[in-house]
């Protein structure tokens, strides 16, 4: 599996490439810890001819500001 990471607006963007071998329950898996551990939301995913999957992970990009 591999991603990429990308900013747009108010989103930061990940996006998830699942090769054909992976199987369904381990995809699952690694999707599942992302949004867990990481704050991703599911934004889309996409299947491609061959097998392979890609799938976006957004999560809302958080400013922080000084309070001193």
């Amino acid at each position: 599996m591999a991603s990429s990471w990308r900013t747009h607006g108010q989103y930061e963007y990940r996006v998830v490439t699942i090769d054909r071998g992976t199987s369904v329950p381990d995809a699952r898996k690694r999707l599942t810890e992302e949004a867990e551990y990481g704050r991703w939301e599911l934004a889309r995913t996409r299947l491609y001819l061959g097998g392979e999957r890609r799938v976006w992970l957004r999560r809302k990009i958080i400013k922080a500001t000084s309070t001193l």
